[in-house]
């Protein structure tokens, strides 16, 4: 029987380390995500294209991109996504390519709308991780923030349940203390404080507390808004997302109202994780099966 013919590589890193295939793993506004190979290493990585737009022409924010990109490499937690490399096109200015680890099962919102009968502890679990990074990024000197914490934007080894955040391109990076002045994210997980551009780290715990929203009722939060404008006047008013009318169990109720509490009165990540919701799960639980 013959060889197969090995797939082609599209494209090279500059050191010929990475090599990325045809094959699509996700896109969204500005990103797409395509399978590579390390052929250093012998493993499957994520190759992801960043269109800088109108800061190509920018060395300031240029330099901050890849200044934060850098340390954001520097991370290293079993829960934050890997950052391998990253380079900026020389031939096209206006693209920042950068290299992760793959997740086998790509984000959690796709895999938990595809497994749609799961048990309450594996959904404890998913958050438990979750918390675990957000504990790791706050901690962090500087501190990191997030600021577009979703579930696309939380990817899972569907074999083994075990959760990684990533997508940090919208990431900021703080001194401990500070606050930043810029609104990035997805409307319907933001908290109020960001669109006011004055906000700490606990805007991640409110982004977490729509995370586990939606990983209970299988439902967007505010997917009864029409536009992002209603999204936003029902943040900033203080109106919850209607799925949270379809939360049954009080224990889950009462930790994502803890999460959507105003600043003041928001936990952090390392709070939510000593709460009594989450007793008994710990690392040697994530990578059970759970009951589906």
């Amino acid at each position: 029987m013959a060889d197969e013919e090995t797939e082609p590589f599209v494209e090279l890193s500059p050191t010929g380390r990475y090599g990325r295939y045809s094959e699509l793993l996700g896109a969204g506004a500005v990103k797409k995500v395509y399978r590579a190979f390390d052929q250093e290493e012998g493993l499957e990585v994520a190759w992801n294209q960043v269109k800088l737009g109108s800061f190509s022409d920018n060395p300031v924010m240029i330099s901050r991109l890849h200044s934060e990109v850098l340390l954001l490499g520097g991370l290293d937690n079993k829960y934050i996504l890997s950052l391998h490399s990253v380079w900026r096109d020389d031939k096209r200015k206006n693209t920042l390519n950068f290299i992760t680890e793959a997740c086998t099962s790509g984000n959690l919102r796709e895999y938990r709308f595809k497994h749609k009968h799961v048990s309450l502890n594996a959904i404890k679990k998913w958050a438990w991780q979750i918390l675990k990074g957000l504990e790791y990024l706050h901690a962090h000197l500087p501190c990191v923030i997030h600021r577009d914490l979703n579930c696309s934007n939380v990817f899972i080894n569907g074999n083994t349940g075990q959760l990684k955040i990533g997508d940090f391109g919208l990431a900021a990076i703080v001194e401990r203390k500070g606050a930043v002045h810029s609104v990035l994210g997805t409307p319907e997980f933001m908290a109020p404080e960001l669109y006011e551009e004055n906000y700490t780290e606990l805007v991640d715990v409110y982004s977490f507390g729509m995370c586990l929203l939606e990983m209970v009722t299988l439902e967007v939060p505010y997917k009864e808004c029409r536009s992002i404008v209603a999204v936003y006047r029902n943040v900033v008013a203080g109106v919850r997302p209607q799925a949270l009318d379809n939360v049954d169990d009080s224990e889950v109720r009462a930790i994502i109202d803890k999460c959507l509490a105003p600043a003041e009165a928001r936990p952090s990540a390392i709070d939510l994780l000593g709460d009594p919701f989450f007793d008994g799960i710990n690392d040697d639980d994530e990578n059970d099966d759970p009951d589906m």
